[in-house]
């Protein structure tokens, strides 16, 4: 008993001690960064960051789109902050995150989403798991920014989206970076992260990239299995008969009459969205989808696509709608389209990969193939993307 007693004692001694230490700590910030630990709390500790530079990632993993600005945990840091940061748009009312939600992959609901003073986005938002494990190195759906850098700025100077566009009596860029040079945490921020509270464009891209390039998601069924085996193509031990099926049916390549029809073989997914990333491939052209969602007419441009994995929901259901358009809701929706393709002369950029022998792919899926492939779509969704605090807003 007295053992006991005194184990207790020892016990509460520890915690006690642990306490002060912890209080001491914060302490420490507190006098250290006020304006952070006044806007953060214990949410963001310049002197015990998250790990965003040293990630695991699977040794199949082979496509970074780094391109020299290699991630760090301060950086990235950084890049969280702005991400979430509503301060950014001219009425302080949306931030990149708006249109980018975690418990969506971060995309959104909505068709077209939100902007300032009731602005709407031209296309549907992007799903932005595993940006950075892509062979693709441009961004937006008509990938008209060269690299993330370069895409991370652009909806901040967008008139209908953040706002500071310079036009229409609107201020311009260099205001929204006179305006952050106000705010207390962005001096303390910029300090710690480069030694200066200097704020500047390419700052901002280069934290920014960082942070949306560590949003990456490697816990699915897929990966679980795929560190089973030698390749993707030999089937997976933890996958069901169905879910092998249409791994394969999604890997293997269509044989295809003279006028279109598949005749043998697989689907042929996987000739533009390459496993394991399962990102577009660079020299995809449109896949057939050309309506716009805020104007009349075609948008021939639409080439750039994101990753498949996290499509789906832990459900198994689309997070959003899917596309460019956001036009469809259903992957039974988006299997119908790819199964019957219209090539003609209304669509130039069409993808050569879906008009072989220069018909409109017509791949006569029978249902029990839609439901092998839509199994295997399935694996593709993790768990730990949508809780991670590291990729939260930290405003909260």
């Amino acid at each position: 008993m007295m053992n006991k007693k005194i184990a207790i004692l020892a016990l509460l001694v520890a915690m006690v001690i642990l306490l002060a230490q912890c209080s001491k700590n914060d302490k420490k910030v507190t006098e250290k960064y006020p304006a952070i630990k006044a806007a953060f709390g214990t949410r963001i500790n310049p002197d015990d960051l998250a790990n965003y530079a040293n990630q695991t990632i699977p040794a199949y993993i082979n496509k970074d789109n780094t391109n020299g600005n290699n991630i760090t945990d301060a950086k990235a840091t950084l890049g969280r902050v702005l991400f979430y940061d509503k301060q950014l748009s001219i009425d302080n009312t949306v931030s990149c995150a708006s249109c980018h939600q975690q418990q969506f992959a971060f995309s959104d609901t909505a068709l077209a989403s939100r902007g300032v003073s009731g602005g709407l986005t031209g296309r549907h938002s992007m799903r932005l798991i595993n940006g950075r494990f892509a062979g693709e190195t441009k961004f937006f759906w008509d990938e008209r920014a060269a690299s993330l850098e370069q895409q991370s700025t652009q909806p901040i100077k967008d008139h209908a989206e953040m706002g500071f566009s310079g036009q229409g009596g609107r201020p311009d860029f260099t205001a929204m970076l006179n305006k952050l040079g106000t705010i207390g945490y962005y001096k303390e921020l910029f300090q710690f992260v480069y030694g200066d509270v200097g704020i500047t464009e390419a700052r901002l891209q280069e934290c920014l990239a960082q942070f949306i390039r560590s949003i990456q998601s490697f816990d699915t069924k897929y990966d679980a299995g795929r560190a089973q085996v030698t390749t993707e193509n030999q089937d997976f031990p933890n996958f069901s008969a169905v879910e092998n099926s249409g791994k394969t049916l999604f890997l293997n390549p269509p044989t295809f009459d003279a006028t279109g029809n598949r005749t043998a073989g697989g689907l042929g997914c996987n000739r533009c969205h390459r496993a394991p990333e399962f990102d577009i491939h660079p020299n995809a052209g449109n896949n057939g989808v050309i309506g716009r969602i805020n104007a009349t007419g075609f948008d021939l441009t639409n080439t750039k696509a994101p990753t498949l994995r996290d499509l789906l929901n832990g459900n198994g259901q689309p997070h959003t709608a899917m596309m460019h358009m956001g036009n469809f809701t259903l992957l039974q929706d988006v299997l119908g389209h790819y199964n019957s393709i219209a090539a003609g002369p209304t669509n130039p950029n069409l993808d050569s990969r879906l008009k072989p022998n220069g018909y409109g792919q017509k791949l006569h899926l029978t249902p029990q193939e839609e439901t092998a492939v839509i199994a295997f779509l399935r694996t593709l969704t993790g768990a730990q993307v949508y809780t991670d605090i590291r990729w939260s807003n930290p405003f909260q």
